[in-house]
């Protein structure tokens, strides 16, 4: 699974891009690791659990979020690091969030890195990067939770050609270049936006040069 990706934008051009609003958020271009804070773009109600009022829809903000949910608390003395992916969303952890819709959330990408199987003639492990020919800046689908750090996890699904070719048994859930897609990932219900947990095609991945 991805550990790292890059957002080559401003926080003004991703706002723009998701119709959003950028807020302060100080966002200007770069990668992303786990235990780092990069802009997600969400139509929940931070801190205000529940049904929207009136079936109202939220309008996208972006926020800062940091990438790795803290585990639970029986996981806390092996794991103390966050958890940066969903691997199966039928998980207690998970399923709560993903069920409400204000829980879910873009995470905006440019390009991400998957480890290659073998190693190059140095013996170092091989990378391999990649982007979406049909969106400049793409959306990873997210989950986030908020406990002591508001924090965000990318949601993974099975690999497409490309990503198998390259050894790799996962990919993270990229979601596709309409903005339908988008608001039902935001607002859909879960029996329908679950769908939207699916490959991307390999016809439209990108490979990139090593970073």
């Amino acid at each position: 699974m991805t550990m790292l990706y890059r957002l080559d934008a401003t926080a003004r051009q991703i706002a723009d891009c998701f119709g959003a609003r950028a807020g302060e958020d100080p966002w200007q271009g770069g990668y992303v690791s786990p235990g780092r804070f990069a802009p997600v773009i969400t139509a929940g109600r931070e801190f205000v659990a529940g049904p929207r009022p009136d079936g109202r829809r939220a309008p996208r903000r972006m926020i800062p979020r940091l990438w790795g949910v803290p585990p639970p608390p029986s996981a806390m003395g092996s794991r103390p690091e966050g958890i940066a992916t969903v691997r199966n969303p039928d998980s207690p952890f998970w399923i709560g969030n993903l069920r409400n819709s204000e829980f879910r959330c873009l995470v905006p990408a440019t390009s991400f890195m998957e480890w290659h199987k073998g190693r190059d003639t140095e013996g170092k492990r091989k990378q391999g990067w990649y982007a979406v020919a049909d969106q400049p800046v793409f959306a990873f689908a997210g989950v986030w939770k908020d406990s002591e750090v508001p924090s965000m996890a990318l949601l993974s699904c099975e690999p497409n050609a490309v990503m198998r070719e390259a050894g790799r048994e996962s990919m993270p859930v990229i979601l596709p270049a309409d903005r339908k897609a988008q608001d039902l990932w935001l607002h859909g219900d879960w029996a329908r936006a679950s769908q939207l947990i699916a490959p991307y095609s390999s016809s439209l991945m990108l490979v990139r040069d090593a970073r």
